[in-house]
């Protein structure tokens, strides 16, 4: 009996990467990717599950799982820290305001 390689196995795992890079984009998009990954490797346990000899790659899908999951927490922390931030500086206003501040303040 030949294994063959568990499907997207491989795209879960760059997918769990992306959702950690992700969360730098106020995370929004470590989000995205870090629900597909889930998604995916939901899809793919439940296929090795089946039969598990016939399946190579399930290491890819539990580290891409492992790692969406932190890009899903750190994207959570990212996007409250957003929320947070504007409220306390008073809004975009607020921000921007305090960013000429410190231009001026620094000489940029």
């Amino acid at each position: 009996m030949e294994q063959r390689e568990l499907p997207n196995s491989t795209l879960i795992l760059v997918f769990g990467i992306l959702s950690i890079v992700g969360c730098c984009c106020y995370g929004i998009a470590g989000i995205i990717f870090g629900i597909i990954a889930l998604v995916m490797s939901k899809r793919a346990m439940e296929i090795y599950n089946t039969d598990p000899h016939l399946y190579t790659g399930y290491n890819n899908v539990k580290t891409g799982k492992i790692l969406a999951i932190i890009g899903l927490v750190l994207s959570g922390i990212s996007i409250l820290i957003t929320i947070v931030s504007l409220i306390v500086f008073g809004g975009m206003e607020g921000v921007e305001e305090m960013q000429r501040e410190i231009l001026r303040e620094y000489g940029g």
